[in-house]
């Protein structure tokens, strides 16, 4: 079967949409999603490379091959992985807007499925033009699903949201497109071939690989996002329509940090040793900040979207940990964190359609109306805290793992990190345990208060056959992750190793450099 299917289905689908009778758009959407998860597991089932380091799908489409432009696809265990969680949670978000959304239906939809084909197209993508202008893209449908349908103030959300991300992409364009003239300059042919142009890019001088770093990472930070860029994330998630969230903590923030994976990484080693204290110490400031700045949120969705800033610098940490433990915990958050974060969106989206509100002044109690509900609740909000048994558990322990074992004198795989990064990450752990078990003791527990439930919604007091249909899958992934981890992370050794190859003997030269210049500055 073609991995083109996963592109050509979503987005033929939107056409359909758009072109189709009002009342056919949920229909044509939820079968369009339901279609590419099934030719997603398919093509998993047929994925020749879960035990190596190789890419499968592999598909060729020649576009302009004079500048070696083309649709060519590829993928390894990781971005597998990834285009999965995608699949897994778009039918998730149609469906769970059938009682949402009710204005331009036909509209939402289409984006929607535009949204998932420029997100696969990433994933997928071996031509570096065709991942930028997939990357890029993404930002085109979620900026008109938050104006289109988010609340209030959703005018200066999709503003904020497409200008900080847009600014920070054609910085990651410049450092992307600095490695394409440079090969073309060494080779005398254009390529934008990427494991080529990774393989190349490794060799530039330590200088060029730093500007070339700092240009990519400028790009990708703000789509994680990483502290201090990321300002925009919370507004954004407040205003988006529910689904819009769901694909924003699930996918859309991964496209971040697939990028530091994809590219960051292993096209420059040498600034990336360069730069490890630095963004290891973002990505521990952010942990605790964003963990402390959800103590004040009154919003539910506001605290949550905060929780991910935290979350993901994990994430961040874990990755410029350079070893496998780091970046396989690195990867298995972005999974994780899709999962549960995008759950918690969904209940918030459900109380939120009955509700009208996300205050918790105003919300309280609802176990005494709602035990289905808040059973779910509980249960995400376990996942988010890395209780062991559930799958949040290992990429936290990882990640802090990773980055604990991240000293020079490490003999197999030396980093530039240590110990109190893993400390100071780790209080985050703790602080968000108070911060979220706060949030679920105001909502679920104590005396009932809610304003009342829309009449016109209807909905029943409790969650409908439909909405636990959406959350129980998802609750069951958490739970297989969390007690059977081990196969997942087995596919991702290879890959994880190719991309570290050439850190074991580039950061004992960075501690040496460092050293040399303390004693000539000393001296």
């Amino acid at each position: 079967m073609s991995p083109l299917l996963l592109i050509l289905i979503p987005l033929l689908s939107a056409v359909a949409v758009a072109l189709a009778p009002r009342a056919a758009a949920f229909r044509i959407a939820t079968i369009s999603t339901l279609v590419t998860l099934g030719v997603s597991l398919v093509l998993a089932n047929d994925f020749g490379h879960w035990g190596d380091d190789g890419f499968g799908l592999v598909q060729e489409i020649a576009w302009l091959p004079s500048i070696g432009a083309s649709f060519d696809m590829h993928a390894d265990a990781p971005a597998m992985w990834l285009v999965l969680l995608s699949t897994v949670l778009m039918p998730i978000c149609v469906i769970g807007s059938k009682t949402a959304i009710k204005e331009r239906v036909r509209e939402y939809y289409a984006w929607l499925l535009v949204l998932e084909t420029a997100m696969l197209g990433v994933f997928l993508a071996k031509n570096l033009l065709f991942f930028y202008v997939a990357f890029e893209f993404t930002l085109v449908p979620m900026y008109f699903l938050i104006a289109g349908w988010g609340g209030s103030n959703r005018a200066s959300a999709s503003i904020k949201f497409f200008l900080y991300t847009f600014t920070g992409s054609m910085l990651t364009l410049a450092g992307l497109a600095y490695v394409a003239s440079r090969y073309a300059d060494a080779t005398g042919v254009w390529s934008f071939d990427i494991p080529a142009l990774t393989e190349f890019a490794s060799t530039l001088s330590s200088g060029e690989q730093f500007w070339v770093m700092l240009a990519m990472l400028a790009g990708f930070a703000v789509k994680v996002p990483l502290f201090p860029v990321h300002t925009w994330l919370p507004l954004a998630h407040t205003e988006a329509p529910t689904a819009g969230s769901v694909v924003l903590a699930g996918v859309l923030l991964k496209l971040g940090t697939y990028g530091l994976f994809r590219f960051v990484l292993p096209m420059t080693p040498e600034g990336v040793v360069e730069a490890v204290p630095a963004i290891g110490a973002l990505a521990t400031i952010g942990v605790i900040y964003g963990a402390l700045i959800c103590w004040v949120q009154e919003d539910v969705k506001k605290l949550v979207a905060y929780s991910s800033v935290s979350h993901l610098g994990f994430c961040v940490l874990g990755l410029f940990a350079l070893n496998p433990s780091g970046l396989q915990g690195s990867i298995l958050y972005m999974i994780n964190h899709g999962l549960s974060t995008g759950a918690l969106f969904l209940l918030i989206g459900m109380i939120y359609e009955r509700y009208h509100t996300r205050d918790m002044n105003r919300l309280g109690g609802l176990v005494a109306t709602m035990p289905i509900w808040s059973a779910f609740m509980v249960f995400f909000v376990l996942s988010s805290l890395a209780v062991p048994g559930l799958n949040g558990f290992v990429s936290e322990f990882l990640c802090l793992i990773g980055a604990f074992s991240a000293t020079p004198d490490n003999p197999q795989w030396p980093g530039l990190l240590g110990p109190w990064y893993a400390v100071f990450a780790g209080t985050g752990m703790i602080l968000a345990a108070m911060y979220l078990l706060y949030l679920t003791g105001r909502l679920v527990w104590g005396p009932f208060r809610a304003p009342p439930a829309d009449e016109h919604s209807g909905l029943p007091a409790d969650l409908s056959p439909r909405e636990i249909g959406l959350l129980l899958p998802l609750a069951l992934m958490c739970v297989w992750l969390g007690v059977q981890p081990s196969g997942l992370m087995r596919t991702l050794e290879p890959s994880v190793e190719r991309t570290l190859a050439a850190y074991p003997e580039l950061v004992p030269t960075q501690v040496e450099s460092v050293a040399v210049l303390e004693e000539v500055n000393g001296g």
